[in-house]
């Protein structure tokens, strides 16, 4: 039987982090009691979990508060919350050219309420120049929502210079963390990042279907609920309660997912994401070095490891890259995502529309001998 090599991390993390499988089976089978509504020990104790949990997402984005950090079931669900929750008719909205439909296909329908938006210049390695995004605010701009990195390239986005020219105009600044949060460091304060929206399960390395975001207390004091219902607080009222989290947190919340992200959290902390992202750059740095020699093959968007994750995508100039991709998953047991990667704009910036990438997506526990299996597994296909 051959080898299974996970590169897919870029859609979702595997292998979890150590604890997270036990920390949900745990909570299950132990007594998987609902906070807020149970008044007893059970319930107490699970809401504590819960409470260490925000510490530790405020913590790792520096908010100011941990009451800030809002779970939803994923950050599609919290783009939408902001896209169609805070913005109106009439505002106008700056994104880049290589945003993920999570937030374009929002922004599209919301087109019918009025609401309008641009794409700042992006070049073809995927780069965005602060200074673009600052030419493009018009008199109605309210907002700039920005990936902090590419799904399809790994390029990093220069939040810390956007978020001063933010703030500089009175904007409201929106970040999608899906392919930095966990990889890279992230400021709130420091770049003045009023909506920062994550997942739990890419580089956070906790399960899929847990999600979020935090808020600042500027924009918190402009927004209004989304989604209402029942909280557990203030149930003699009508109301949605005016205060956080519970403003943003109707129903009753995946407390499975959230006691698996705080294990992954947890995890995190003890190893530093630093040294993760050191362990995960230096196999990106690996694997470009013999992509770049390789003919037959054409490494999209940066050529190097300056400003970016550990995201590769591969155009075979000369192959299907469906079949590419099915040929290295059969023959030699590699997992990759082939396609447009929900993410059309940054594929035409790229100039790789409509036949996509193979994309390489590299993880805290992958290793070297298994980038060597993938070069010759490449090779081969390449007929080298």
């Amino acid at each position: 039987m051959k080898q299974k090599i996970y590169f897919d991390n870029g859609s979702t993390s595997w292998p979890k982090a150590p604890g997270v499988a036990k920390a949900m089976s745990d909570l299950l089978e132990n007594g998987a009691f609902n906070i807020n509504r149970g008044n007893y020990e059970g319930a107490y104790e699970v809401e504590e979990m819960v409470l260490e949990t925000r510490m530790q997402l405020a913590r790792l984005f520096h908010a100011r508060d941990s009451r800030c950090v809002i779970f939803t079931p994923g950050i599609t669900h919290s783009l939408n919350y902001f896209i169609k929750g805070f913005l109106k008719s009439g505002d106008h909205v700056l994104v880049t050219g290589m945003e993920h439909n999570a937030v374009m296909r929002p922004l599209r329908q919301m087109e019918a309420c009025g609401v309008c938006y641009d794409r700042v210049y992006t070049a073809e390695d995927g780069t965005i120049m602060p200074e673009d995004v600052e030419q493009a605010i018009q008199r109605n701009t309210r907002a700039v929502i920005m990936l902090q990195a590419s799904n399809v390239s790994g390029t990093i986005v220069p939040i810390h210079e956007i978020g001063e020219i933010c703030r500089r105009h009175h904007l409201f600044f929106a970040v999608d963390t899906a392919q930095s949060a966990g990889t890279i460091e992230t400021d709130m304060q420091d770049c003045n990042i009023d909506f920062l929206a994550f997942t739990g399960h890419k580089g956070l390395l906790g399960p899929q279907g847990i999600g979020g975001f935090l808020i600042s207390d500027e924009l918190n004091a402009e927004f209004s609920s989304y989604i209402s219902g029942g909280t557990g607080s203030q149930s003699d009222s009508l109301d949605m309660p005016d205060y956080l989290p519970d403003k943003y947190e109707s129903g009753t919340m995946n407390l499975p997912g959230i006691i698996g992200l705080h294990a992954a959290l947890s995890y995190l902390e003890e190893m530093g994401i630093e040294t993760i992202h050191r362990k995960k750059m230096e196999l990106t740095k690996y694997f470009l070095e013999q992509i770049r020699i390789l003919p037959g093959v054409r490494i999209v968007g940066k050529q190097d490891c300056r400003d970016r994750v550990a995201v590769v995508s591969l155009d075979f100039v000369q192959e299907d890259n469906a079949v590419a991709a099915f040929e290295l998953e059969q023959r030699y047991g590699i997992m990759t995502r082939v396609g447009l990667h929900c993410a059309p704009m940054a594929h035409k910036a790229f100039h790789t529309y409509p036949q996509g990438t193979v994309r390489f997506a590299f993880g805290y526990t992958n290793t070297k001998e298994e980038i060597d299996q993938c070069v010759a597994g490449i090779r081969e296909i390449l007929h080298i």
